[in-house]
């Protein structure tokens, strides 16, 4: 399998050993040839045009190996669309489908209701509460962010979301049980003295043991300091640490070296040559380690968190030959 640096080549004989029976592929036929990619999808996987638009708008759809997020794309004679087999299972799942009018005991739900997702907690003090963010949810601002559903969870409804990690960035997140607590961190947080550290899958392989990127964002300073964990042909393993904490700092600054994240919709890979791409239902970074001293115990006591490797994180090395 032939590499360029920051993308990939591939022979067909070697997409053909990659991992298509995870993937959805359907062909456009001649009555379909103009057809949005909504209706398309939508006839074709037996979903709603609602939930067809949810995956579109999730850059999760490919046509002839390209990713498409427009949902009135107009398809033709010969297209090939290919969607992640676990995708269309998980819309399938979503309130509404006929699979998930009852709950797991049998009992129905309330049309459009689904069970209160647990949030895990890493860390708890007096203060401060560090939360295992799971992917598709965001931090705070919506009714179903980490904030809110914690707020319910703990039953601590003054919770407030000290910093912010991506929709769909996994791993630890802070959060003040007060307002006092909250700018206390914010404090902190602007003096740089806070120890954030991720990891990262990204497409090629990278060359160097260590590297700094320290190149502004925004008209802002913006340092991240990388170190090499595993390689593969295809994909790196790496561990992030960031100085500074600009908004898609490490997603910007790994794509701007061209080594973008893996299944980043937005900075990443446009083109799938390699169908294992096509089967990365989100970007591959998760924030590991928060480490910051304790303003509410006079700094002396650090506040450490410690967040594992997801599922699907672990899965995704397994899939280009870094796990196990």
């Amino acid at each position: 399998m032939a590499l360029v640096r920051g993308g990939f080549v591939v022979k067909y004989a070697a997409e053909m050993r990659g991992i298509p029976g995870n993937i959805e592929r359907l062909l456009v036929g001649k009555p379909e040839n103009g057809k949005t990619l909504q209706d398309f999808l939508a006839a074709r996987v037996g979903l709603s045009r609602r939930a067809a638009k949810a995956i579109i708008d999730g850059r999760s759809v490919w046509v002839n190996r390209k990713c498409v997020w427009i949902a009135h794309h107009a398809l033709h004679t010969g297209d090939t669309v290919e969607v992640p087999r676990a995708v269309v299972s998980a819309a399938k799942r979503q309130p509404g489908s006929d699979r998930t009018k009852r709950g797991s005991d049998g009992s129905p739900l309330a049309q459009g209701l689904s069970p209160a997702r647990h949030i895990r907690v890493l860390v708890e003090t007096p203060d401060y509460v560090v939360a295992d963010k799971p992917s598709g949810v965001l931090s705070c601002g919506d009714p179903k962010s980490v904030e809110m559903l914690l707020r319910l969870q703990m039953r601590i409804p003054t919770l407030e979301a000290v910093h912010r990690l991506d929709r769909d960035t996994t791993g630890c997140l802070l959060l003040a049980k007060t307002h006092t607590a909250y700018n206390a961190a914010v404090e902190v947080f602007k003096t740089h003295s806070v120890k954030k550290v991720y990891y990262a899958i990204v497409a090629g392989r990278f060359p160097h043991a260590h590297e700094t990127v320290n190149a502004p964002l925004d008209g802002k300073p913006a340092v991240s300091h990388i170190t090499r964990e595993t390689v593969s042909p295809d994909a790196s393993f790496l561990k992030v640490r960031i100085e500074t904490g600009r908004t898609n700092q490490i997603r910007r600054h790994l794509a701007s070296i061209r080594f973008p994240i893996l299944g980043d919709r937005t900075f990443g890979l446009k083109t799938a040559r390699d169908p294992r791409l096509m089967t990365v239902n989100r970007q591959m970074l998760h924030a590991a380690e928060l480490e910051m001293p304790d303003p509410m115990r006079n700094l002396k006591e650090p506040l450490k968190a410690h967040s594992p490797l997801p599922a699907d994180f672990r899965q995704c090395l397994k899939t280009f030959g870094m796990g196990k």
